[in-house]
């Protein structure tokens, strides 16, 4: 089952805990004796699309509302729930099959003060746009960071956000399931707060495209963004209930388990009727 929340929906799910998360233990995570220094309660890639149907102010919105969630106290209190408090985080950039910029290395982040620390690095690095839109490429340089990554997670998570279907690389789909094939997690947050247009190639169900040909493991999920003023609250929400692991309803299966709602390879054909390639 795939679970598509609404900003408000997962704002309630996180009110449910009455806003001790710190009482709700990551689902089936085992417990250790002590903390090490490499093991981490959830390993967690954002990927953050920078194609050029992203506006510069929505870029800027984007990158605030990333930074601003890392240090708000509802994150720093959801770090609590793991057996390790803490979790290690990267961030990139990505646009094209081949146009990923990593902004933020592997860090941990365990408190008040690295979260500022990543924060603070987020919001330093200039904004850029870059053309064409690569979510399976995304996914491939996820994959890439974890096989690199210092640490290691109960979890492995590929939290995407993007305003558009795949149209450049291999189809999403399979990178998808190449990726859960080896246990990870993938979340999404679909960007929809313009029309859809001829010129940006978006699609109408963006969120249900996620929903069937994004995301995928166990409780994955998507928060649609559909008001511009909801951007900072809908990141905020998914980076909560990805690091306190809050149980959703049931999980995702990857699409081969029955037929998608919107086609997978959309974002390909709708470029292939305009362009021509």
């Amino acid at each position: 089952m795939r679970w598509c929340a609404s900003i408000g929906a997962a704002l309630a799910l996180v009110m449910l805990v009455g806003g001790d998360v710190a009482g709700v233990a990551a689902p089936n995570a085992p417990r250790l004796a002590q903390k090490t220094d490499a093991q981490v309660d959830v390993e967690l890639i954002l990927a953050v699309d920078v194609s050029y149907s992203m506006d510069l102010d929505e870029l800027a919105v984007q990158r605030e509302g990333y930074a601003q969630a890392i240090i708000s106290s509802d994150f720093l209190q959801a770090l609590k729930s793991g057996p390790q408090g803490k979790v290690a985080i990267t961030y990139f950039e990505w646009a094209a099959a081949n146009d990923q910029k990593v902004i933020i290395p592997w860090r941990i982040v365990d408190g008040p003060e690295t979260a500022d620390a990543v924060a603070a690095e987020i919001m330093k690095a200039p904004l850029r746009r870059a053309s064409r839109t690569s979510i399976s490429g995304a996914i491939n340089f996820g994959m890439e960071l974890f096989a690199d990554s210092p640490y290691k997670g109960f979890r492995r998570v590929i939290d995407i956000s993007g305003d558009g279907p795949n149209n450049n690389g291999e189809p999403v789909a399979i990178a998808r399931d190449a990726a859960l094939s080896r246990g990870v997690i993938i979340n999404g947050l679909p960007i929809m707060v313009k029309a859809a247009t001829y010129a940006t190639m978006d699609i109408d169900d963006l969120d249900v495209y996620y929903e069937d040909c994004v995301i995928g493991g166990p409780g994955s999920f998507v928060v649609p963004i559909k008001e511009r003023g909801k951007f900072k609250e809908a990141i905020r929400t998914k980076l909560i209930l990805e690091v306190a692991n809050l149980k959703t309803e049931g999980a995702v299966v990857p699409v081969q388990a029955r037929q998608s709602r919107v086609p997978c390879t959309i974002g390909e054909q709708l470029w292939r009727e305009r362009w021509g390639r």
